[in-house]
């Protein structure tokens, strides 16, 4: 085992150094040239330009060698961040449970096609449960948060049967990670837990069940309310906002806000903040409401690179903050109403009216 580690180890050092074996025979034929040709040696000016030509093309030829060891590093190592990045914050499936998804992002960070924007879909026997969440900043410096949150939602969107307790695991986890990157950043001299653990950085949320029934729940921690493409544009009311998580502990009953979700063919959309207070030169932020009301009917996937397009153009391409859009269309069949009962009427709930 260890002779094949060497061997690879050899094999990966010698295609590191391969585009240098060019440049370097350029270099002794060069030398060669200089000091063990007797014309090279003689006076005047042809054998000096002649000489200089050898040594030009040597040097021309090492930093081509050079750039193009540098080029095939850089694809690696692309790749490689490009996987990891996937892996991370994954799209969601094209459709779940009867709902067509979409999701993209705008990462602020140039070269990072993830910030400190989260998102994920899942569908489990309670529903399809969303979650889409902004850590406070932007950039790489956030992923931590992002890994500690989504990688505990994937986990107990399945397990918890009920979403505030998908809630709590998310909180728990974030505190975690805030003592773990506090303990790194601040270590305690007597080896106990910081006092103020990574202090100022939270993250705000929107957790949500879509059942089978059509009935939404919903827990709003400090984050911004979907969008409800239907016959109009609406902000679809998703209750009181909790504090976000990693801020104030949650309180000790969690109820879910419930409304009803969107009807077969209606579409909602997701966002973090990013995408409403991304501004213009002129520092007009971006109507998130006035762009979708021109694209009820698209698909999800059209939708998001609309928007996407339309907020570069918006900016000019220079992002201050990070943008995460998610988009779910009810694909789902509606079902025949079906003879009501003497005295009763079959009517969609009203959304409530508490924010």
């Amino acid at each position: 085992m260890i002779r094949m580690r060497s061997l690879v180890s050899d094999g990966s050092r010698l295609r590191r150094l391969a585009p240098l074996a060019l440049p370097t025979v350029w270099g002794a034929v060069a030398v060669a040239w200089k000091f063990g040709c007797p014309l090279a040696r003689q006076p005047g000016l042809p054998m000096r330009i002649a000489t200089s030509v050898v040594f030009l093309t040597v040097g021309i030829g090492m930093v081509l060698g050079l750039r193009r060891g540098l080029v095939r590093e850089l694809a690696r190592v692309r790749a490689v961040a490009v996987a990891a990045q996937q892996v991370l914050l994954r799209p969601p499936p094209a459709r779940l449970d009867g709902l067509s998804l979409a999701a993209g992002q705008l990462s602020a960070s140039r070269g990072a096609s993830v910030g400190g924007d989260l998102y994920e879909a899942v569908a489990t026997p309670y529903g399809v449960r969303i979650v889409i969440g902004d850590v406070r900043g932007h950039g790489l410096a956030a992923l931590g948060a992002v890994v500690a949150v989504l990688g505990s939602f994937r986990e107990a969107a399945h397990d918890e049967p009920e979403l505030g307790g998908v809630l709590r695991r998310l909180e728990r986890a974030l505190e975690r990670h805030l003592r773990e990157r506090a303990r790194d950043e601040h270590p305690a001299r007597s080896g106990t837990d910081p006092e103020h653990p990574a202090a100022e950085e939270f993250v705000t949320l929107l957790l949500l069940e879509l059942g089978s029934d059509g009935r939404l729940a919903a827990f709003n921690c400090g984050h911004p309310g979907p969008y409800l493409l239907a016959r109009t544009v609406a902000r679809l009311p998703v209750g009181d906002p909790l504090p976000p998580l990693g801020v104030l502990p949650l309180p000790a009953v969690l109820v879910p806000h419930t409304v009803a979700g969107p009807l077969p063919g209606e579409t909602l959309v997701l966002h973090t903040d990013g995408a409403e207070e991304a501004r213009d030169h002129r520092g007009r932020f971006f109507a998130l409401d006035t762009a979708l009301a021109g694209m009820s009917g698209e698909a999800p996937a059209a939708l998001v690179r609309r928007l996407h397009a339309a907020l570069l153009r918006h900016t000019g391409g220079r992002l201050t903050d990070d943008v995460a859009l998610l988009v779910v269309r009810n694909d789902r069949v509606r079902v025949p109403a079906q003879p009501a009962e003497p005295g009763l009427r079959r009517s969609r709930p009203a959304p409530s009216s508490h924010c």
